[in-house]
């Protein structure tokens, strides 16, 4: 005895093999990533490098994003660094006085120390009066003037060579034992000793001071 299937349920089963054939091709598609435009992930912390002239990112790492050849900390002793430091006063730094050079003695150099616990700023030049006789400060030399602010740490120090004289016997020297040094900002004023048992011989009119740097420099320092 044979057996008919009714039509009806023929149609049924091919369409569900046909929506299951559908299906399978569309996860066959998404599992072989077809689409031109799909990107892999990238790892979190992983680091995008363009060139050397072009902006270097760091993703979710700790390095700060900058344009190469950029400077990203300023320098110590630097512009912002010297606003942030208070200004030396008497009471931060200690003054002395040593000849410069040999016979005849024509300068001498002023050493400031910071002998306080934090830093601060050497403003300007020392201004200088030798005798009691001349209460004019001595005058300044513009070339010795440093490019930037001088801050001291604890324990550095700052110089100014000065010249007291030509070194000639004929000059209009006097002797001077001991002198005054006042810092400019405020920073108040010391006696400073003369270097040598005898003191040093001043002629007012040729003396000049350089400004206060980390080190004496040739050529700025050269007057």
């Amino acid at each position: 005895m044979r057996t008919f299937r009714s039509r009806s349920a023929v149609l049924g089963r091919s369409t569900v093999l046909a929506a299951t054939g559908a299906a399978v091709l569309a996860l066959s598609l998404t599992a072989c990533g077809g689409g031109s435009d799909t990107k892999a992930a990238e790892p979190a912390g992983a680091t995008v490098a363009a060139s050397a002239t072009e902006t270097t990112v760091s993703v979710g790492g700790s390095h700060d994003v900058q344009a190469a050849g950029a400077t990203v900390a300023a320098k110590p002793g630097g512009k912002r660094a010297a606003a942030a430091a208070p200004v030396c006063t008497t009471k931060d730094v200690a003054i002395s006085a040593a000849r410069h050079g040999g016979p005849p003695y024509t300068h001498i150099v002023l050493t400031a120390k910071n002998t306080s616990a934090h830093s601060c700023r050497m403003t300007g030049f020392p201004e200088i009066q030798f005798l009691e006789s001349h209460k004019q400060d001595v005058p300044a030399v513009a070339k010795s003037k440093p490019a930037s602010p001088v801050v001291l740490k604890p324990g550095a120090p700052a110089y100014a060579l000065v010249k007291v004289s030509d070194g000639g016997v004929d000059e209009d020297n006097e002797p001077v034992s001991a002198f005054q040094v006042s810092l400019q900002g405020g920073g108040g004023m010391a006696a400073v000793r003369a270097p040598g048992s005898g003191g040093i011989a001043v002629d007012p009119a040729k003396a000049l001071t350089g400004y206060w740097t980390y080190e004496l420099r040739n050529g700025a320092d050269d007057f």
